[in-house]
């Protein structure tokens, strides 16, 4: 089982989709748990992952059981960043003049679920940065655990899957053009690399600013 990859993304070859399973499953259960989740490229990265391994012999069946583990790390770190919340009480850490852990996006999420509560979980999925900081404020809120886990579970499901079969059926396409995919594919990976890098030097710099303590609301049934 060997992906058919450019000279420069020979790795891909020799690893195959062992190391797409690695960082699919790394990422994206990172995003979903803890901080540094937001500042990694998690959608970009899930596209990604679906163009590799339509470029590979036995892609389909791949991309269908990472799917479901993709989801499972997704709820996982659901559960693991509703945890962390509720640890911390109705006080959270944020970082005086951050980009994203500040006091205004706090905020705005604790007030996303106050408002619309089983719906705003669901859609924050699809926000790249609430969707990390919106397990830690609805456990610190104290949302209703029930419903939480019920709003979280369907977003990952319709979040990670759907990612991955969008590059995977998208790569397919383009496999049928001989050089479009290995361009596709190089700049996908480059821009994947550069994100990942990119991202955590800002998240070096935003915990290197002075901490800030965000009462959060609880959240009303």
């Amino acid at each position: 089982m060997v992906i058919s990859a450019p000279d420069g993304l020979g790795f891909l070859a020799s690893a195959g989709p062992a190391l797409v399973w690695l960082i699919v499953l790394s990422f994206v259960f990172i995003e979903c748990a803890v901080i540094l989740g937001l500042f990694l490229p998690g959608d970009s990265m899930l596209i990604t992952a679906g163009i590799v391994l339509a470029n590979h012999s036995s892609g389909t069946g791949h991309v269908w059981a990472l799917s479901a583990g993709a989801m499972t790390a997704a709820i996982c770190g659901n559960q693991v960043g509703y945890a962390i919340g509720h640890r911390t009480g109705n006080h959270i850490l944020a970082r005086r003049g951050g980009k994203y852990l500040n006091y205004t996006n706090l905020h705005r999420v604790n007030m996303l679920l106050e408002r619309r509560g089983f719906w705003a979980v669901l859609i924050a999925r699809w926000i790249p940065w609430v969707r990390t900081l919106c397990p830690l404020v609805a456990g610190a809120a104290k949302m209703n655990h029930a419903k939480y886990t019920v709003a979280s579970s369907i977003g990952a499901i319709l979040w990670a899957p759907v990612l991955l079969l969008i590059g995977f059926y998208g790569g397919s396409l383009l496999d049928r053009v001989p050089w479009l995919m290995p361009a596709v594919l190089t700049f996908m990976v480059v821009l994947l690399l550069i994100g990942t890098t990119v991202g955590v030097w800002h998240y070096r710099q935003e915990m290197a600013r002075p901490p800030e303590e965000v009462a959060v609301e609880e959240v009303r049934d």
